[in-house]
């Protein structure tokens, strides 16, 4: 039987201990959140410089954060905002 296998930077929001903070990634990811972009496609581009990953991915991470009160705990109102934003498009479905 072989040990399981460890998880790749891009499987979701990295664990941390209990108790612990955010992940530089899951900072990172808010950190981008919080900024405003210039035009069409410059947050895509910044994704995949700054993260290395694609927006896909990085849309994929940034919604399982939204659930994660360590999330809301470090950036309250960025992370509310996107509740809101998300929510609202499920209403809208």
């Amino acid at each position: 039987m072989s040990p399981p296998e460890e998880p790749t930077p891009d499987d979701g929001p990295e664990p941390a201990p209990e108790g612990a903070g955010l992940s530089d990634r899951d900072r990172a990811l808010l950190a981008l959140e919080r900024r405003t972009w210039s035009g069409p496609g410059a947050k895509e581009r910044a994704v995949r410089e700054q993260l290395g990953i694609t927006p896909t991915r990085y849309y994929q991470l940034l919604n399982a954060l939204l659930d994660d009160p360590r999330a809301l705990a470090h950036d309250p109102v960025t992370v509310n905002r996107l509740r809101r934003v998300r929510d609202a498009r499920r209403d809208r479905r």
